[in-house]
């Protein structure tokens, strides 16, 4: 058989075509169940719906949608087509939105009936369908059904863009080749047998995170369970309803389950044998919580970026076990190494491996972070032990100066984390006219958890550097995120001025 090229059409073929391959559920609604052969069908009629509609091969269309199946579908069809995919951010706000689509020059929008609002100032040639809508402007108008063979993509050819967050400036567009991720999807294939396995997703699909798995999930052969977003008590019931084996999560959406006491105790989360864990590094106090709400689950600490792809760590060759706040040794396949003053043992990442991004879209002015011998320049700081496991440490941007010592957040997080009565917590600096800037936390405490502010500092003043402790504590019910379920750091930040700055 013809080995697949194009990554639009890496669907698992073999076994039944009427299996489940995605079960869509909307909270208050009738689930929807799309077999494979039905994917398949709707991700051929929409190539040739855009090769019809006048979108050429190389052309960007925009995906602004909650989590469906039949934008999934769309993803992969305009990819088998040679149709650019740009999944948006649809947490930014408008203004960015329309940035975003102007600087990919998406021919076409498709977007849900909440999103549609959201689109403004749109240039004459820029197109919109949406999915629930009839006529003309809908997304059923761009289909065309039948048979369509994929294109055979050239090996610098992208197949979508992802655009950054923009947390650091406006949103670059990440472009990713059709190789690269074929090359992710295989790697990780090589390592797991997801046959069987019921994959529960409501991250975003416009972030690497969900978008991989979705990936794998297709060629694997497994079935997906697919939440238009994340929220604790519908994410519990869908593990309980439809027995999800595999989730992927990241810290706090951890912390809003566990609030959900009424929800946890009607679910049954015993199906559940693997929790992907990402975006912060788990604890020895997260881990317990993990295999107290999880507990036939193992946790793997994953590590990844958008420009440099989800395959960087995997087990170590001689089988020792993986330390819990470890996210692994470096992969076969990955190249990595740490560079900075304290390297190798401690330093920032940098990896070389196949699934590295062709580049920034159209972003001249913004310095590239691949090095003239191949490797891309995460901005992470990790450590290394004397196995060569790897310890995330924090960004490169996270990292500040209080009093001429270097403080990474995560590092003091991890020890406030290690206190019995404590959920979460999140470290920002703060202006300081001594230190220049001091370390302070917001935490989340733990249902019947009582510890004031004296007993987390005398916790973190015996457990950690004295320069780390943080000068001030407050207690908050839940933390704020970002638009990739991350805490929202900035907005902490400046919740902390104002407080200091008002007393």
């Amino acid at each position: 058989m013809k080995a697949v090229t194009n990554l639009g059409a890496f669907v698992d073929r073999s076994g039944d075509p009427e299996r489940p391959l995605i079960i869509g559920v909307r909270p208050g609604e009738e689930h929807e169940i799309m077999s494979r052969a039905g994917f398949e069908a709707l991700a051929d009629a929409f190539a040739r719906g855009l090769l019809r509609g006048g979108i050429r091969r190389g052309e960007r269309i925009a995906i602004l949608s909650a989590n469906r199946a039949d934008a999934l579908a769309a993803l992969l069809g305009a990819m088998r087509a040679g149709v650019v995919p740009v999944p948006v951010n649809h947490k930014f706000p408008p203004a960015t939105i329309a940035r975003v689509i102007a600087d990919c020059g998406a021919r076409l929008i498709l977007c849900d009936g909440p999103r549609r609002a959201q689109l403004n100032g749109l240039g004459p040639d820029t197109r919109v369908a949406a999915f629930d809508a009839e006529g003309g402007a809908s997304f059923a108008a761009w289909l065309d059904p039948g048979p369509f063979e994929p294109i055979a993509p050239e090996p610098d050819e992208a197949a979508l863009f992802l655009y950054t967050s923009g947390s650091t400036g406006r949103p670059k567009g990440v472009r990713l080749s059709h190789a690269s991720h074929l090359w992710v999807v295989r790697t990780r294939m090589a390592g797991t047998d997801l046959r069987g396995d019921r994959i529960l997703i409501a991250a975003p699909l416009y972030h690497m995170n969900a978008l991989a798995l979705a990936l794998l999930a297709c060629a694997a052969g497994t079935t997906v369970v697919l939440l238009p977003q994340f929220e604790a008590k519908a994410y519990l019931d869908a593990i309980s309803r439809y027995r999800c084996t595999w989730l992927t999560a990241v810290p706090p959406m951890i912390a809003m389950m566990l609030r959900e006491d009424e929800a946890l105790r009607a679910a049954d989360l015993t199906s559940v044998r693997v929790v992907r864990m990402g975006s912060a590094p788990v604890s020895e106090a997260l881990a317990h919580q993990i295999r107290a709400l999880l507990p036939n689950a193992r946790i793997l600490n994953a590590y990844g970026t958008t420009e440099g792809g989800p395959v960087v760590f995997d087990g170590h060759p001689n089988g020792l076990p993986i330390p819990v706040d470890s996210v692994g040794y470096p992969h076969r396949e990955v190249s990595v190494r740490l560079v900075g003053p304290d390297a190798p043992d401690t330093g920032v990442l940098q990896i070389r491996s196949p699934a590295i991004m062709l580049g920034y879209h159209d972003r001249p002015e913004v310095r590239s972070p691949i090095t003239p011998d191949g490797y891309y320049d995460t901005g992470d700081v990790f450590r290394r032990d004397r196995d060569g496991m790897h310890y995330f440490l924090g960004r490169t941007d996270d990292m500040f100066v209080s009093g001429g010592e270097n403080i990474f957040p995560g590092e003091v997080e991890a020890v406030l984390q290690g206190h019995p009565d404590v959920l979460q917590a999140c470290v920002v600096p703060v202006d300081d006219a001594i230190k220049g800037t001091k370390p302070v936390a917001f935490v989340v405490r733990r249902p019947n958890g009582s510890v004031d502010e004296a007993g987390l500092k005398a916790h973190a003043l015996a457990n950690a550097p004295a320069y780390q402790h943080p000068r001030r504590v407050w207690f908050i019910d839940a933390m704020p995120l970002a638009s990739t379920n991350k805490i929202d750091r900035n907005a902490l930040r400046q919740r902390a001025e104002d407080l200091l700055r008002t007393g």
